[in-house]
Protein backbone atom coordinates (compact mmCIF):
# COMPACT_ATOMS: atom_id res chain seq x y z
CA UNK A 1 0.00 0.00 0.00
CA UNK A 2 1.20 3.45 -1.01
CA UNK A 3 1.91 5.65 2.30
CA UNK A 4 3.47 8.82 2.07
CA UNK A 5 3.53 11.34 5.10
CA UNK A 6 2.25 14.58 3.67
CA UNK A 7 2.66 16.64 6.93
CA UNK A 8 1.12 17.83 10.44
CA UNK A 9 0.06 21.22 12.20
CA UNK A 10 -0.09 21.10 15.86
CA UNK A 11 -1.15 23.81 18.68
CA UNK A 12 -0.96 23.07 22.49
CA UNK A 13 -4.60 21.02 21.93
CA UNK A 14 -5.17 19.71 18.79
CA UNK A 15 -2.37 17.42 16.54
CA UNK A 16 -3.19 16.91 12.72
CA UNK A 17 -1.37 14.34 11.07
CA UNK A 18 -1.66 14.07 7.13
CA UNK A 19 -0.85 11.09 5.33
CA UNK A 20 -1.48 9.51 2.03
CA UNK A 21 -2.96 5.65 1.03
CA UNK A 22 -3.19 4.97 -2.11
CA UNK A 23 -6.01 7.07 -3.81
CA UNK A 24 -7.37 8.37 -0.09
CA UNK A 25 -5.61 11.11 2.35
CA UNK A 26 -5.71 10.03 5.92
CA UNK A 27 -6.19 12.92 7.74
CA UNK A 28 -5.36 12.03 11.84
CA UNK A 29 -6.99 14.58 14.38
CA UNK A 30 -6.10 14.18 17.96
CA UNK A 31 -6.61 15.83 21.18
CA UNK A 32 -9.39 18.39 20.84
CA UNK A 33 -11.43 20.13 17.98
CA UNK A 34 -13.31 23.43 18.77
CA UNK A 35 -13.09 26.91 18.32
CA UNK A 36 -9.73 27.64 18.80
CA UNK A 37 -8.07 24.53 16.94
CA UNK A 38 -10.74 24.37 14.09
CA UNK A 39 -8.69 26.15 11.63
CA UNK A 40 -5.84 23.33 12.55
CA UNK A 41 -7.94 20.62 10.96
CA UNK A 42 -9.53 23.01 8.51
CA UNK A 43 -6.30 23.85 6.28
CA UNK A 44 -5.21 20.49 6.01
CA UNK A 45 -8.60 19.32 4.60
CA UNK A 46 -8.39 22.24 2.27
CA UNK A 47 -5.00 21.55 0.97
CA UNK A 48 -5.42 17.70 0.83
CA UNK A 49 -8.84 18.68 -2.14
CA UNK A 50 -6.28 21.57 -3.61
CA UNK A 51 -3.35 18.66 -4.35
CA UNK A 52 -6.49 16.30 -5.99
CA UNK A 53 -7.74 14.16 -3.24
CA UNK A 54 -11.27 13.82 -3.37
CA UNK A 55 -11.52 10.60 -1.38
CA UNK A 56 -10.86 11.89 2.63
CA UNK A 57 -10.44 9.58 5.98
CA UNK A 58 -11.01 11.33 9.00
CA UNK A 59 -9.11 8.79 11.50
CA UNK A 60 -11.51 9.90 14.70
CA UNK A 61 -9.41 7.54 17.10
CA UNK A 62 -7.96 9.98 18.79
CA UNK A 63 -10.15 12.90 18.55
CA UNK A 64 -11.47 13.33 22.26
CA UNK A 65 -13.89 16.59 21.68
CA UNK A 66 -15.56 17.95 19.15
CA UNK A 67 -17.75 21.37 19.11
CA UNK A 68 -19.87 22.73 16.70
CA UNK A 69 -17.10 24.70 14.95
CA UNK A 70 -15.16 21.32 14.72
CA UNK A 71 -18.29 19.74 12.96
CA UNK A 72 -18.55 22.69 10.78
CA UNK A 73 -15.54 22.16 9.14
CA UNK A 74 -16.24 18.62 8.35
CA UNK A 75 -19.41 19.71 7.21
CA UNK A 76 -18.05 21.94 4.92
CA UNK A 77 -15.39 19.57 3.66
CA UNK A 78 -17.90 16.93 2.88
CA UNK A 79 -19.78 19.77 0.54
CA UNK A 80 -16.03 20.38 -1.15
CA UNK A 81 -15.08 16.82 -1.72
CA UNK A 82 -18.31 16.20 -2.81
CA UNK A 83 -18.58 19.25 -5.43
CA UNK A 84 -15.19 16.84 -7.02
CA UNK A 85 -16.94 14.03 -6.87
CA UNK A 86 -15.59 12.16 -3.58
CA UNK A 87 -16.09 11.95 -0.06
CA UNK A 88 -15.48 12.35 3.37
CA UNK A 89 -15.20 9.39 5.67
CA UNK A 90 -15.32 9.04 9.26
CA UNK A 91 -13.45 6.38 11.02
CA UNK A 92 -12.54 5.46 14.50
CA UNK A 93 -14.98 7.87 16.13
CA UNK A 94 -15.26 7.57 20.19
CA UNK A 95 -18.53 7.89 21.64
CA UNK A 96 -18.12 11.29 23.20
CA UNK A 97 -17.38 12.89 19.49
CA UNK A 98 -20.16 10.03 17.95
CA UNK A 99 -22.62 11.48 20.64
CA UNK A 100 -22.24 14.83 18.73
CA UNK A 101 -23.26 13.70 15.72
CA UNK A 102 -26.01 11.44 16.78
CA UNK A 103 -27.97 14.01 18.25
CA UNK A 104 -27.18 16.71 15.20
CA UNK A 105 -28.01 14.23 12.59
CA UNK A 106 -24.63 14.57 11.05
CA UNK A 107 -23.71 11.06 11.32
CA UNK A 108 -26.57 11.05 8.44
CA UNK A 109 -24.81 12.50 5.92
CA UNK A 110 -20.96 11.34 6.62
CA UNK A 111 -20.05 7.62 5.84
CA UNK A 112 -19.66 6.00 9.16
CA UNK A 113 -16.90 3.34 9.30
CA UNK A 114 -16.06 1.18 12.94
CA UNK A 115 -12.40 1.56 12.01
CA UNK A 116 -9.57 3.26 10.13
CA UNK A 117 -9.17 -0.27 7.61
CA UNK A 118 -12.96 -0.01 6.90
CA UNK A 119 -13.05 2.80 5.86
CA UNK A 120 -9.57 2.39 3.73
CA UNK A 121 -11.85 -0.48 2.27
CA UNK A 122 -8.74 -3.17 3.83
Amino acid sequence: MDRGTLGSAQSGRLLVEVREEGASAVVIPAGELDHHTADLLREPLDECLDKGFTRLVVDCSRLEFCDSTGLNVLLGTRLKAEAAGGGVHLAGMQPVVARVFEITGADAVFTVHETLEAALGG
